[in-house]
């Protein structure tokens, strides 16, 4: 349950800020928190997006008075929000504060799960499922900017948003599989989870990445079986073939009782769950594309 409460105003520690919040967003994190997925302390703050202004800084590079957006560490639905200097950034002056907050998870996870992750490279094709939603609309634009051939997929409603974010082709997810409208991808990269994780597969060259940012399939593919899910939401999926190779996946086709293809996986094919993370975190690792020129972004639908 979610309830208002009256609490004093957080105190920035070393290296953070207070922010007065002027927008919060909400992720999918926050309802898990309150589902009891994700393990929080309680009674918890939720909000992990925010824009707003410096209020007190204890932190090199931000005075009071600073337009800010980024990640909070006590809640961003509240008045004022505390953050480490490491995980926000100055408000472009063209974004309203609405705009701001729907960015900061949103366009970490893009792009580690693009750069960081999957290693794009400019040349590549990348395939973006669920490409106007809101990791997805980002995604397309970021892998349009390092120089990648983009694909997107989403219902008809959708195609002339995600064309006009950058996307060279738009798939139309309701009127056919996937799989029978693209293949030898680089990359793809699923937002969606559940059955289209599998569905994605026979997209793949051989050794290229499936990066996913949500919940896999209940039943793996008999052939791709997802191996190593911990506890913990940050985890990484990997495929792996029967001999439990880390990472990699045996080529094979899967034939359902009427004989058609369910599903087939290219050799050396490799599947990972990201989560959002910050430069704080020990695990995170810059990928490859470096000193892009700034990107002018759409932000959302509108």
């Amino acid at each position: 349950m979610l309830r208002i409460e009256y609490v004093e105003r957080p105190e920035p520690g070393e290296g953070e800020v207070v922010i007065r919040v002027q927008a919060a967003s909400i992720n999918p994190v926050d309802w898990k928190y309150r589902r009891g997925l994700v393990e929080r302390q309680l009674p918890p703050a939720l909000g992990e997006d925010v824009s707003g202004t410096v209020e007190v800084s204890r932190a090199d590079g931000f005075v009071p008075g600073d337009d800010v957006l980024g990640i909070t560490t006590s809640g961003g639905y509240a008045e004022y929000a505390t953050a480490s200097a490491t995980a926000i950034a100055l408000k472009p002056e063209g974004l309203s504060h609405a705009q701001a907050a729907s960015l900061p998870v949103s366009g970490m996870t893009a792009w580690q799960a693009l750069v960081d992750r999957g290693r794009l490279e400019p040349g590549q094709t990348a395939l973006i499922a669920g490409a106007a939603g809101g990791v997805g609309h980002l995604a397309v634009q970021f892998a349009k900017h390092a120089g990648a051939r983009v694909i997107g997929t989403g219902s008809s409603r959708n195609r002339e948003f995600v064309l006009r974010l950058g996307a060279d082709e738009f798939i139309d997810y309701t009127r056919g599989d996937v799989a029978d409208a693209v293949s030898g991808v680089d990359l793809a990269l699923d937002t969606v989870g559940g059955a289209t994780t599998a569905s994605l597969l026979p997209t793949l060259r051989e050794g290229g990445t499936l990066v996913t940012i949500a919940y896999p399939p209940e039943k793996p593919p008999q052939d791709c079986r997802l191996l190593g899910e911990a506890p913990d939401h940050e985890a990484k999926l990997r495929a792996a073939p029967a001999d439990r190779q880390p990472g990699r996946v045996r080529r094979g086709t899967r034939r359902d009782r009427g004989g058609a293809r369910a599903s087939r996986c290219p050799a050396g094919t490799r599947t990972e769950r990201v989560w959002a993370r910050t430069r704080k975190d020990r695990s995170y690792r810059p990928g490859s594309i470096q000193d892009l020129q700034p990107i002018t972004l759409i932000v959302g639908n509108e």
